[in-house]
């Protein structure tokens, strides 16, 4: 399994071998300039505009023998229209979970499955992890032909700037709950601190309430280092930190003292590594390549792990156990749900981008 090729504004990459050298059972595929990927996934980025008619975001079309249309609309509301014609065959979804409210960013996923006759299409909202599901029915495979034209942005394609990047993958993508530490980063255990990679079930993490609490499940998943998942590093002193970590824009540190008390009325607050990054706290941190991977553990009661002096988030799954399609969908498919926990609620409040901001210029002052 391996991404086989990104489009940002900056790069465009396309490798039927993969993008890792992992992907070298791929190889077979440059043999056949009519190969089909049976199974993959198309996952983009979007900063949705504010919009009073559908625009396209994404627009490619060819002809010949094999001829396809690949259309991504934004629709008012916050929503997207997909239209897929290949080979004679139409596919035409949309998704508009006004019922959410609306956001300013989302990836969207559409995965397909050919010979298991079934795919989905999937809207998440990057600034809450929340996700609609659409499933598919018999998606078409897709020519590889056309995917490299895709992704190298040919004169046939139109690619909007709202679309940070789009990937390419030959598995079908999981959506939802995602980790969000680098394999390096250092946890505070029973016995002394070890990296996350390093972890397995049932490993005791001191948690910031000093208490030992057992580690459920330790999960990995490969991205590509771009828009949400483009690392951050996290400075040291700051925030008790005794060494920069490096984690994914989505990931919460846990802030606490006297100032958090005073402005928020709590012990303690979440701030996402993004919303850090604008300040000497914290700063993006330049890819090593084209992808970046990213561990977490899962812990009973959504407890606070201690990374290198700082608190950070256990991965939330809320009740995701008690939703089989979400599940299913998920990172977490190939576990037991029998082992996994429930969560009702984050521990601590979020705060705003600007709240952080301030918390973060007070440390500095």
């Amino acid at each position: 399994m391996s991404w086989l090729g990104l489009w940002h504004n900056q790069a465009q990459v396309f490798d039927p071998a993969g993008l890792t050298p992992e992907g070298a059972q791929h190889c077979l595929l440059l043999r056949e300039p009519n190969a089909l990927l049976a199974t993959g996934a198309l996952v983009l980025e979007i900063s949705l505009p504010e919009l009073r008619k559908p625009e396209p975001l994404v627009l490619f079309e060819r002809g010949g023998d094999w001829p396809v249309r690949f259309q991504v609309s934004a629709v008012p509301g916050g929503g997207i229209n997909l239209v897929l014609e290949q080979y004679g065959a139409v596919l035409h979804k949309t998704m508009n979970p006004t019922r959410r409210g609306r956001t300013d960013q989302v990836r969207l996923t559409y995965s397909w499955d050919a010979p298991a006759f079934r795919g989905q299409l999937a809207l998440e909202h990057l600034d809450g992890g929340r996700a609609d599901i659409m499933p598919i029915d018999a998606p078409r495979p897709w020519r590889l032909e056309d995917l490299r034209a895709l992704m190298s942005g040919t004169p046939q394609c139109y690619i909007a700037p709202d679309v940070d990047y789009i990937a390419l993958s030959d598995c079908q993508e999981p959506v939802g709950p995602m980790p969000g530490l680098t394999p390096e980063t250092p946890l505070a255990t029973d016995t002394g601190m070890r990296p996350v990679r390093d972890l397995r079930r049932g490993d005791l993490l001191r948690c910031a309430s000093g208490a030992l609490v057992p580690v459920l499940h330790v999960i990995r998943r490969q991205v590509p280092a771009l828009g949400s998942f483009h690392p951050v590093r996290v400075r040291s002193p700051y925030f008790g930190l005794t060494q920069d970590i490096v984690v994914a824009p989505f990931q919460r540190m846990v802030l606490t003292g006297s100032d958090v008390d005073y402005l928020f009325g709590c012990e303690a607050v979440l701030a996402p590594a993004e919303t850090l990054a604008g300040t000497r706290t914290a700063h993006p941190e330049p890819a090593a390549g084209a992808l970046a991977t990213y561990m977490q553990v899962i812990l009973p009661g959504h407890e606070v792990p201690m990374a290198a002096g700082l608190g950070i988030e256990s991965l939330f799954l809320g009740r995701i156990r008690r939703d089989r399609p979400a599940l299913a969908a998920s990172l977490l498919a190939d576990l037991d749900r029998n082992s996994l926990p429930e969560h009702a609620h984050p521990r601590y409040p979020v705060v705003r981008a600007f709240d952080a901001a301030v918390l973060a210029e007070q440390r500095t002052a």
